[in-house]
């Protein structure tokens, strides 16, 4: 078996066992929940380019 850890708090977590896959308990599960709403955790995101922006809002400028 290979050795899985609780994202939270780094516990080894038993696969067959644990009422919260990937978490060791509800618990953790909880507190990662609260994470994402609270917006602790993202996904990762780049802006586009300004210049970019401005070509595509005066090409539709053009075609109306």
């Amino acid at each position: 078996m290979a050795e899985l850890r609780c994202p939270v708090c780094n516990e080894v977590v038993d696969t067959q066992r644990t009422p919260a896959m990937p978490f060791c308990s509800r618990r953790c599960k909880q507190i990662d929940l609260g994470r994402w709403l609270n917006e602790d955790y993202g996904l990762p995101f780049e802006p586009e380019d300004e210049a970019d922006r401005k070509n595509e809002s005066s090409e539709s400028d053009e075609e109306e």
